[in-house]
């Protein structure tokens, strides 16, 4: 076979995961773990997308940047591009990103088309993100538990939410895959 002829997509994969919560709510740690359970999958750091911009990047703030915002749209957009891309060829994409507001969930159930969406939220709690911040060798300047708040009025109508304050990595992997009812395949 010639590498013209060697095909990217296969059976595409059953779904997507889009992992949520507050910053120190775990949710790269158990992307990681949830994405090493399959035997093709993706794990989709939406902080790594953000991460690729060399220059005019600005990270999201707690005061109003409307081009800061801007980006969070455009770093998702791709997270959903290169999910839909995984999902094509067989992978199963786990993407980790900040999600507290209903019109930032609503943009990634528009944009994600190629599998169905599972999302689940990390709700340790306030204190619990911020101790977990605070042990961590990603340092944040910002105090971002108010976002706890404003995640649980936004985002209260969602089905998945994992209370993960006192679970380890692999007990919030287990109660993922137990509410999104995905399967990773046996020994």
């Amino acid at each position: 076979m010639g590498w013209t002829e060697v095909p990217v997509d296969t059976e595409p994969a059953a779904g997507a995961v889009l992992l949520i919560g507050i910053p120190g709510s775990g949710k790269s740690t158990v992307a990681a773990a949830l994405a090493a359970r399959f035997a093709a999958s993706a794990h989709i750091e939406v902080d790594a997308l953000q991460a690729l911009i060399v220059s005019g990047g600005r990270w999201p703030s707690p005061d109003r940047d409307e081009e800061a915002d801007r980006q969070i749209f455009l770093r998702a957009r791709n997270a959903c591009l290169l999910a839909d891309s995984f999902v094509a060829a067989g992978f199963l994409p786990v993407i980790d990103d900040v999600v507290v507001r209903r019109a930032h969930l609503d943009f990634y159930r528009a944009t994600l088309t190629g599998a169905p969406l599972h999302c689940v939220i990390l709700a340790p709690g306030a204190a619990k993100a911020m101790e977990r911040n605070l042990a961590r060798d990603k340092t944040l300047t910002t105090d971002w538990s108010p976002l706890d708040d404003v995640m649980r009025a936004e985002l209260a109508g969602e089905k998945i939410w994992i209370d993960s304050a006192e679970l380890t990595v692999d007990g919030t992997v287990d109660a993922v895959l137990s509410a999104t009812g995905l399967t990773p395949p046996g020994p």
